[in-house]
């Protein structure tokens, strides 16, 4: 049997789906429009109408939409991201099909009653104001503005409170006729049913959807200068972010970064900054690497923070690091360990079949194919330690730096 099964409706919404063992059944609308999608007069409008798809629809209430899959002790959820946004549901296998109902009718048919959104835009303004009070999470968004400078891709996702006042269901309305076009949605599924019936119920609720096109192309961000910044917030700690853009979704040395990343500040006790900040050194206790890929662009970052007083040679031990991958090839035997170890922690995030049912679905919308896990496992195994210099010798010279203290 194929890993997944894919089919696309005659409206342009694709689907795939993959049969496996289990009582349990995972789906999403995955749908590629962000913030990066907003114009400058919406900033904030994709995160905000995600909250409201769960306040009404021509068929249901508020607390019906909200109740509908947890009385059968199952969830429903959606996040926003720079580019996309999810809609997705957890269930029995036997209740599959109620999920994938809801979920095309709060997609759909939202009402976006101006009571609710008013009340609605008070518990975003409390998570906007969570957030600011996290400079451990505002710090990233700060670097990326800078980062992104003048691009679509720079604002937060959350935007300002000002701006939340002013939206309204005709605003709504207005965003999603113009990002959430059926040529621009996947529906993603994985259960223990077949692909025969993931398809039959997506025609069945998704199928009747007018048939609609983007018409606009998201313009790539312009070149930047790298910087150096420093902002007194009067915190704790010092929190420092160190970073650079990286390739895009589509880009072939996208995994050779990956696993840069991981060896440097990935999840493990054993990665190279932990060993040498947090172990060696008892500088920091959190510190991280993280590669987040876009459609045409990227951003490597590395996050830490420190007592104010050890900063600076948090940074210093840093770039030594970056300077080694740099300059100096990975031996045989340690290159090996680091592609074992990524391989395993990737089998092992692939147990969840909710996250793995997320990502063929946004990889389906990205590159209109997805990859088996063994042929991400065999292309992990052919990298080279050239490769990898050669892609840190590229990303990790002329890093940009914000520190906060």
């Amino acid at each position: 049997m194929e890993e997944f099964y894919t089919y696309t409706l005659p409206n342009g919404i694709r689907g795939i789906h993959r049969q496996v063992r289990g009582s349990v059944a995972h789906c999403a609308l995955v749908i590629g429009a962000g913030s990066r999608d907003e114009l400058p007069s919406e900033f904030g409008l994709a995160h905000f109408t995600e909250h409201a798809f769960f306040k009404g629809t021509e068929r249901r209430k508020a607390w019906q939409v909200n109740c509908r899959l947890e009385n059968l002790g199952g969830e429903l959820n959606a996040f926003t991201t720079k580019e996309d946004t999810t809609i997705h549901a957890t269930t029995l296998r036997g209740d599959f099909a109620k999920a994938a109902e809801l979920i095309a009718d709060i997609a759909f048919r939202s009402t976006f009653p101006e009571r609710e959104l008013e009340r609605e835009k008070e518990v975003i303004v409390d998570e906007i104001n969570t957030y600011k009070d996290s400079p451990a999470d505002l710090i990233y968004d700060t670097f990326e503005d800078m980062l992104f400078e003048g691009s679509e891709l720079g604002h937060n996702i959350l935007g300002r409170k000002a701006a939340l006042a002013r939206y309204d269901g005709d605003a709504i309305r207005r965003f999603l006729a113009r990002t959430h076009t059926t040529d621009r949605m996947v529906f993603s599924s994985i259960g223990n049913f077949s692909p025969r019936v993931a398809e039959a119920v997506a025609k069945r609720y998704f199928g009747e959807q007018e048939a609609s096109v983007h018409r606009f192309e998201r313009v790539a961000p312009a070149p930047y200068r790298a910087f150096e910044k420093s902002v007194a917030k009067h915190t704790h700690q010092t929190h420092c972010l160190i970073g650079n853009r990286a390739y895009g979704i589509g880009d072939d040395r996208r995994l050779p970064l990956a696993l840069l990343s991981n060896i440097l500040g990935g999840p493990c006790a054993n990665s190279l900054l932990n060993v040498v900040v947090r172990e060696r050194h008892g500088l920091s206790y959190n510190i991280e690497s993280s590669y987040t890929p876009y459609g045409d662009t990227g951003i490597l970052a590395i996050y830490f923070s420190s007592d104010h007083g050890n900063a600076g040679q948090c940074i210093e031990l840093i770039e030594g690091e970056l300077r080694k991958l740099r300059t100096e090839p990975l031996s045989t035997r340690r290159l090996s360990m680091a592609k074992k170890q990524f391989i395993a922690q990737l089998a092992i995030s692939s147990e969840s079949n909710e996250s793995y049912m997320l990502s063929a679905g946004k990889s389906l919308l990205t590159h209109d194919e997805v990859d088996t896990m063994e042929q991400v496992y065999a292309k992990i195994r052919e990298l080279t330690a050239v490769q990898l210099t050669e892609v840190a010798e590229e990303v990790f010279s002329g890093m940009s730096r914000l520190v906060y203290h």
